[in-house]
């Protein structure tokens, strides 16, 4: 049946020549079941039947009393799909409703109650479990809502006291205490105490994460065993939840372009399905000087056997059910249109640095001419290093500390930084230099042929060589970082392969022998590297030049450029960044790639789905206007046609349910 049931929050208009609300029902509440249509439903099929057992008791005026039963029948199933037709109607629309009026109107104007009441009471019953089937989709948005807690325990005051006030009277900066068991009311920063959190219903990860001062909590996760002062660093209606409820919402009200098309032919088939069902009435009359019962018996049969309920249904019923299963692991479509997109990928793109590694270097090798010296060498280097703001200081002062080098406690003197290239600076009277061969040069020191080639080495495995000399002879060597592959990278892309992704691209601002290294241990097909940000947006429309469909995987900071010129931009760990839910499609909520193989699978189901919803739609409206004319029943018809329409809606529901493959 054509109903739709629209999630609150920003909508888009209603098409022109469709209504909205579900058949007889007013509009439905979300966080509620659809009660009042399922009772209308029963009215309908009491009253019908009892009109049945009146009609033949025998008694005195049965048939009187039978039409009055009839007519509360009518009234009952009736009354939601007339207010609905009447509705569009005076906005200048037309919907299945009218048309399901216009072949009860009829079927009573010739005496034929009985079939006007099956005709209505399926017509309910099909849109009381369409209504419940959508209500399904939508629990998980409910589940959502009453996540986070309506009151929270605010510390105010140099004795902390404490007093419990509405979440929304707090503003940033105000402190809260949260009890072990209780979920944390907002988004903040754990200022005292240390527990651990289950953040399951927002990021989908299943095990709890430690939390201690300077950890960031989210709105709606659970607490653990410990009690935490929590400050807030968003206010209550800007919470990473409460966004995510908000953009589950308006994905759910987009259209696809599937459900655009079929609704741009919807008003001209509806008067379609009219003029021929008018045209059949006078047809029959004339043609086989048929009564005007058995002529306007055919026209109401072949008006409801084409009606298009199950086509129109049948994308939104799919849709809303993926992209609730969806939201429940943790990946957010911000549009239908992005989740039916993603069905048709066939080329992912990767950036490197914090998507399929983890963006913190570690140390992998120190390497000294004298192997005994290593110790020593590192130590200097760290020394120095304690000055720098580079983003490879810090993974060498961790590698001192975790081998336990003793650091100069003398002041470091002489210290200087070459942007590019290296610094270098003064250790107990040693000049220490830590950097590239370029830093060198600048220097005239020489650098020792097995120095060179010890780092040519180390960069033709994909990492980066820091050259480290001094002034001291045969005291020298080098210390190797690499950024480290995420564990989990290799068997993603083995997966989205056996999902029937074509070709994996990495794309890299890093040298091109490290976007080999990587690309080789994940088993990507491609790599393009030396890119800057707006460089991969011309590799990007490259691929697509190709007649690729393309998605961008990254982590939506230093790529949204990238994100936003893919045909889906995916961003990771969307829980901890705001510019992740902004500039993405897709957000992955928890840092962790499996996420993306369980995206693809969901959208690719939904469009099959959405085939086979179309295929069967249309294959029985074939059917069913082809039985027309072989002297169908109009109850029969009623029958398929509301039938068809309630399988689509159960065969979209079905992913709601369905047990997930192994994937990665």
């Amino acid at each position: 049946m054509m109903h739709q049931t629209q999630p609150t929050g920003q909508l888009s208009e209603p098409p022109a020549m469709v209504d909205a609300t579900p058949a007889g029902s007013s509009v439905l509440s979300r966080a509620a079941p659809p009660i009042s249509a399922a009772v209308a439903t029963a009215l309908c099929a009491l009253m019908g039947l009892l009109g049945v057992a009146l009609r033949y008791a025998g008694t005195g005026h049965a048939e009187f009393w039978a039409a009055l039963a009839w007519v509360a029948a009518y009234v009952a199933g009736g009354l939601g799909p007339l207010r609905t037709a009447l509705a569009a109607l005076r906005r200048g629309h037309l919907n299945v409703d009218l048309l399901m009026i216009v072949a009860a109107a009829g079927a009573a104007a010739i005496g034929d109650w009985i079939e006007g009441v099956v005709l209505l009471f399926l017509f309910s019953l099909s849109g009381a479990l369409e209504a419940f089937a959508m209500f399904r989709t939508t629990r998980s948005i409910d589940a959502l809502v009453r996540l986070r807690p309506d009151e929270a325990t605010i510390v105010s005051g140099e004795r902390r006291q404490q007093r419990r006030v509405p979440v929304e009277s707090l503003t940033v900066g105000d402190v809260v205490s949260v009890r072990p068991g209780e979920r944390y009311p907002v988004d903040g920063v754990v200022t005292e105490g240390e527990t651990w959190a289950d953040e399951s219903t927002l990021t989908g990860e299943s095990e709890p994460i430690a939390k201690s001062p300077g950890s960031q909590v989210f709105a709606g996760a659970m607490n653990g065993n410990g009690s935490v002062l929590v400050q807030l660093t968003k206010p209550p209606s800007d919470t990473t939840l409460q966004r995510i409820i908000r953009l589950v919402e308006e994905a759910q009200a987009q259209k696809t372009p599937t459900q655009r098309f079929v609704e741009s032919w919807q008003r001209p088939y509806v008067i379609g399905v009219l003029s021929a069902s008018l045209v059949t009435l006078v047809a029959v009359r004339i043609a086989h000087a048929a009564q005007w019962y058995d002529a306007f018996y055919h026209a109401m049969v072949l008006l409801v056997a084409a009606s298009p309920c199950a086509v129109v249904v049948g994308s939104p019923a799919v849709m809303l059910s993926a992209i609730a299963r969806a939201a429940r692991h943790g990946v957010l479509f911000k549009s239908a249109v992005h989740l039916e997109s993603l069905g048709r990928v066939n080329v992912i793109a990767f950036d490197k640095t914090g998507t399929l590694t983890t963006g913190k270097p570690i140390v992998t090798d120190v390497w000294s001419h004298r192997q005994a010296d290593a110790p020593r060498l590192l130590a200097l280097a760290a020394t120095v290093e304690q000055r720098s703001e580079h983003p490879l200081a810090a993974p060498i002062l961790e590698e001192a500390r975790r081998r336990g080098a003793v650091l100069s406690t003398q002041p470091v003197k002489e210290f200087h930084s070459h942007t590019g290239l290296g610094v270098h600076a003064r250790v107990d009277g040693v000049w220490v230099g830590v950097g590239r061969e370029g830093l060198f040069d600048t220097h005239d020191a020489p650098l020792p042929p097995s120095l060179v080639e010890q780092a040519q080495s180390l960069r033709d495995a994909g990492r980066t060589a820091l050259l480290v000399m001094t002034n001291l002879p045969q005291l020298y060597g080098i210390v190797a970082v690499a950024d480290q592959i995420r564990p989990e990278a290799a068997a993603t892309i083995a997966a989205l392969k056996r999902l029937g992704i074509g070709r994996i691209v990495v794309l890299t601002g890093d040298h091109a022998i490290v976007g080999q290294a990587i690309a080789r241990q994940v088993k990507a097909d491609e790599v393009r590297a030396g890119l800057l940000p707006e460089q991969k947006v011309v590799e990007l429309r490259r691929l697509a030049a190709d007649r690729e469909e393309v998605a961008m995987v990254g982590d939506g900071v230093n790529d949204a450029p990238a994100l936003a010129a893919a045909r889906v931009g995916i961003a990771m760990g969307g829980a901890g960044t705001d510019v992740a839910l902004e500039v993405a499609d897709v957000v992955l909520m928890r840092d962790d790639l499996r996420a993306l193989p369980l995206a693809v699978w969901i959208s690719r189901l939904a469009c099959r789905r959405v085939r086979q919803n179309m295929i069967f739609a249309f294959a029985m409206i074939g059917v069913l206007v082809l039985s027309s004319f072989f002297s169908l029943p109009l109850w029969l018809g009623v029958l398929g046609h509301e039938g068809s329409t309630v399988i689509v809606v159960f065969n979209g529901l079905r992913l709601l349910w369905q047990r997930l493959p192994e994937l990665a």
